[in-house]
């Protein structure tokens, strides 16, 4: 016997911001050390030290990193407290 299974859209959760319809993205500076930046993105984003690392590196290499993703004013919050620590960022909006 097979049940049919509804598909349920995703909504925002304003607690972690996990889902949302913006994008959060870091812009090389070359002023800032790798580990000045996996620091922040450790304390503001809430990465793990590998996300972190790859968003960093993706950084360096690439010039931009998507760093999260979620509502609009949790990534404003973000983007604050990133700023405050010299790192550029933009809000991007998802397709």
């Amino acid at each position: 016997m097979t049940s049919k299974q509804t598909k349920k859209k995703p909504t925002d959760n304003p607690q972690d911001g996990t889902l949302g319809n913006f994008a959060l993205v870091l812009h090389n500076d070359d002023l800032h050390s790798f580990d000045y930046v996996i620091d922040a993105l450790i304390k503001v984003c809430n990465h793990n030290y590998e996300q972190a690392l790859q968003c960093t590196l993706i950084t360096h290499h690439k010039g931009s990193c998507e760093i999260r993703q979620g509502n609009k004013e949790l990534l404003i919050r973000m983007k604050q407290a990133l700023t405050e620590r010299e790192l550029q960022t933009t809000i991007d909006t998802l397709p």
